[in-house]
């Protein structure tokens, strides 16, 4: 297996591969360095027949906190989108449906923060699995735009999105299980052994057998739209990052990313604002 810097791989039971997002200082901030990595363990852990189901979780007190904007994500991609307007999210969207299109099972073991970037990174796996600890969000819609990956909608319906949209509040790792985000929540200390039984008893179907039961899944959700919506939701976000409260907001990261944030959840008294 090949050294990395951002991210741990291991082998916990036969037949399953686990990817560890391994920045917790920066709360595992999605950097395109980080990124690349991620999508290189998938791809090798895809091609190589002893594996049957990858994880993918977060070091440290948080999935991931969402893209690292301390870091220029306009670099290092970790493959190549067209450019012009919009390529940032059409990026995003491109790198979940390549999840998507992997042959074998992804699993995401989520806990504490899973905001922005980290959300759609979680939902672009095929199951989810969650601590009573997460919050599940994407509150930068207070301040720059709409989701690049829109899978809200698909996933928990109109009016629970509607209203994470308007809020930028998060789900709780409970109502994630109940609005149908998560497959199932636990207690922290149960998260891990969930997980691996899950995927123990997934790797227990041939490789060759389980492309195709991912892919059926994922063809009856591609029939009524969803690869096309959440593809043509790309521009609604780049419209969204170029109001001019969005870009009063950019300019403010720019100059001070962690007082940005304090700024934008002050009101609302949670993530980095959250007390208690």
């Amino acid at each position: 297996m090949a050294a990395f810097k951002y991210i741990l791989v291991d082998e916990p039971a036969a037949g399953v591969c686990r990817i560890t997002l391994n920045r917790p200082e920066k709360r595992n901030a999605l950097s395109n360095m980080l990124r690349g990595e991620m999508f290189a363990a998938l791809e090798a852990a895809d091609r190589d027949p002893d594996v049957r189901v990858m994880i993918l979780r977060g070091a440290g007190v948080n999935f991931s906190a969402g893209y690292d904007l301390s870091s220029d994500l306009s670099v290092d991609h970790p493959f190549h989108t067209a450019g012009g307007f919009g390529q940032w999210p059409r990026h995003v969207t491109e790198g979940c449906m390549r999840m998507w299109d992997l042959a074998k099972p992804v699993i995401a073991q989520v806990h504490g923060y899973c905001l922005a970037g980290g959300s759609e990174l979680a939902v672009a796996c095929d199951l989810l699995y969650v601590s009573e600890d997460a919050r599940i969000g994407h509150p930068v819609v207070r301040a720059i735009s709409p989701p690049d990956n829109q899978f809200y909608p698909w996933l928990i319906g109109m009016r629970r999105s509607m209203e994470m949209m308007l809020t930028g509040d998060s789900l709780t790792g409970r109502e994630a299980e109940a609005f149908g985000l998560a497959n199932r929540c636990v207690p922290l200390d149960e998260l891990e052994q969930l997980v691996l039984d899950v995927a123990a008893r997934i790797a227990m179907v041939p490789a060759d057998i389980q492309q195709i039961n991912k892919r059926a899944v994922h063809r009856q959700m591609e029939v009524m739209g969803i690869r096309t919506g959440i593809r043509a939701g790309t521009e609604t976000q780049m419209l969204g990052a170029l109001t001019p409260s969005a870009q009063e907001h950019l300019a403010s990261v720019a100059t001070n990313l962690n007082q940005a944030l304090s700024d934008r959840d002050r009101r609302f008294g949670d993530n980095r604002e959250r007390h208690g």
